[in-house]
């Protein structure tokens, strides 16, 4: 089973209020693929090891440029909230997104919807 890494929103996945994640990558990724949800990865030190959240199930993926959030008001506040960030404006979620990935608002993602699986 892949992981899927849930670094900066992991209190999000635990608490399952984000039902929506962007990635910059997972191009392969298909609608109905299982994958466990982990706290993180890469840059693990000697002696930790991967952190399992959860295994989730993907309900759709499409790619999308990240500023449709903030070109389309309406949009993007649907789409904080399924985040997991309903107290973030669309531009707020975009600079936390383009901050943590190192990208900018005009870059294409890979917008993933995901139930969890109990």
């Amino acid at each position: 089973m892949r992981l899927m890494a849930f670094t900066t929103t992991t209190k999000q996945f635990c608490n399952r209020t984000k039902t929506v994640t962007r990635r910059l990558g997972w191009h392969d990724l298909q609608a109905g693929e299982i994958l466990c949800g982990i706290e993180k990865g890469q840059g693990l030190k000697k002696g930790e090891h991967v952190k399992r959240l959860g295994q989730i199930q993907v309900v759709s993926t499409h790619w999308e440029p990240l500023c449709r959030m903030t070109d389309d008001l309406e949009y993007g506040f649907q789409e904080t909230v399924l985040e997991g960030f309903p107290e973030l404006s669309p531009k707020q979620f975009v600079s936390f997104f383009c901050l943590a990935d190192r990208c900018t608002p005009d870059v294409t993602v890979n917008r993933i919807e995901f139930k969890y699986i109990d």
